[in-house]
């Protein structure tokens, strides 16, 4: 028979072993975050009105010395979070309560005047797509497309504008600002050869009939185009593909990341779609479904 005091080490052991292998478990006693609502709670607080600045030369390069290792593998969150927090961004980790990914986070404050973005990545894990988010709280609901496709394709590196598209005197839209951190974390992306979604959304007005919009943008249509058109319009989505029809002001010919990738050579894929497919869950997840097509 066990005496109490061999008892007492022996449930010491025990908890020195399970301290060890929470240590060594990617996300080991890191809180559980629902990413959904925290990209949507940050897409609610930006204003249309709010003031906007884009970063100068040298804040450019102290951000990307801390978003580049975080969106690419990177495990050292303190050299990760040291050139950013000067910059308001406030960096973290956490497990997505929904996949069990660990996860790590670099967000500024909405609505402060280095509104430069969220972003979002795989604790440790070598980005394969890039998930971009130029207008969210503008084209409602893409943050919320965006963060689903990241749930269905592990390995994604997630960029949130960090202002509404018209803050700062209309100043801060990224997806036509090619000064903003957004274009130049995502051309940095692109230099990696990593294929690009860029999530948008309509009026439906501007397009009645259409559920959503495939474009290359200014980039040369690829296989990756015709997969994603196809596999809409098997999920019953009525599409209209830039590379064989006109599809009116929403084909993404200006875009700046497009036309970044164009001279990369790399692939960029530019969505438009309805406000009831990204008000609808259940059309939601079929525009998700057709996009996991990428990788």
């Amino acid at each position: 028979m066990l005496s109490g005091r061999n008892l007492l080490i022996i449930a010491t052991l025990l908890v020195c072993v399970v301290v060890v292998v929470m240590l060594r478990t990617p996300g080991g006693g890191t809180a559980k975050v629902d990413l959904d609502a925290e990209v949507s709670e940050f897409a609610d607080a930006l204003s249309p009105d709010a003031p906007y600045r884009p970063p100068g030369e040298q804040e450019r390069t102290a951000a990307l010395d801390g978003l580049m290792p975080l969106l690419t593998g990177g495990t050292d969150l303190d050299s990760e979070r040291k050139p950013l927090t000067p910059l308001g961004f406030t960096v973290s980790d956490g497990v997505d309560e929904a996949t069990g990914r660990h996860f790590v986070l670099a967000s500024t404050k909405p609505d402060a005047a280095r509104g430069w973005g969220m972003y979002i990545a795989d604790y440790g894990a070598r980005p394969r797509l890039v998930i971009e988010v130029p207008h969210p709280n503008f084209d409602l609901n893409t943050e919320q497309v965006g963060i689903e496709l990241y749930r269905r394709v592990p390995g994604s590196a997630v960029l949130v504008a960090g202002a509404h598209r018209k803050a700062g005197d209309n100043t801060a839209d990224v997806a036509h600002n090619a000064d903003s951190l957004f274009n130049t974390v995502a051309v940095e992306l692109a230099k990696l050869g990593l294929p690009q979604v860029q999530l948008h959304g309509f009026d439906d007005r501007s397009l009645p009939d259409t559920d959503v919009v495939v474009s290359s943008g200014s980039t040369p249509h690829t296989a990756a185009h015709e997969r994603i058109a196809d596999r809409l319009t098997g999920q019953g989505l009525a599409v209209c593909r830039v590379w064989e029809q006109s599809c009116g002001n929403l084909e993404g010919r200006r875009n700046v990341q497009g036309n970044a990738t164009d001279g990369l050579g790399g692939v960029f894929v530019h969505i438009e779609s309805a406000s009831e497919v990204r008000a609808r869950p259940e059309l939601r997840s079929r525009l998700v479904d057709a996009l996991t097509g990428m990788v």
